[in-house]
């Protein structure tokens, strides 16, 4: 496994801050490819620096680089729900962050929905070194923000 990917210079909120230029995030993107086994996948660049972008709370980022490894992940395997998951969950943080609690509650759904099919699937406990129970509570935390 190589060094952790480093945080980007800004988060990037649209209508707020700066977007990154065309391209920024590609040597981290070209990281996850086709072919490669879930175990591969999950030590990726792209996967690493996703999980550590959403823990940095650079949701736009992280759903950047986590969507190459979401399209190399078979279809209906736990792991690519998984990864859909953490995505739809950058964006309803990224939307929290917009103060958009209607589309923060219909993303915590979402979340919810994938982490179901992730279990469905087959997932255990943990996929892809993530917890599964950590990420549900905080589906349903979401999916009951106010719609104000």
């Amino acid at each position: 496994m190589s060094a952790d990917p480093a945080l980007p210079p800004h988060a990037y909120v649209p209508g707020q801050t700066p977007r990154h230029p065309e391209g920024a995030f590609d040597t981290l993107r070209d990281t996850a490819r086709a072919g490669m086994s879930a175990e591969a996948l999950a030590d990726s660049a792209a996967f690493r620096a996703g999980l550590k972008y959403l823990e940095g709370e650079f949701f736009w980022e992280a759903h950047e680089v986590l969507e190459p490894v979401w399209m190399a992940l078979p279809e209906r395997s736990p792991e690519r729900h998984l990864v859909q998951a953490l995505i739809q969950l950058a964006n309803a943080r990224l939307k929290a962050r917009m103060n958009r609690p209607r589309a923060v509650a219909r993303l915590g759904a979402i979340v919810a929905g994938h982490l179901g099919a992730c279990r469905a699937a087959g997932g255990g406990a943990v996929v892809m070194g993530q917890a599964l129970a950590g990420l549900e509570a905080e589906a349903r935390r979401l999916a009951g923000a106010r719609q104000g």
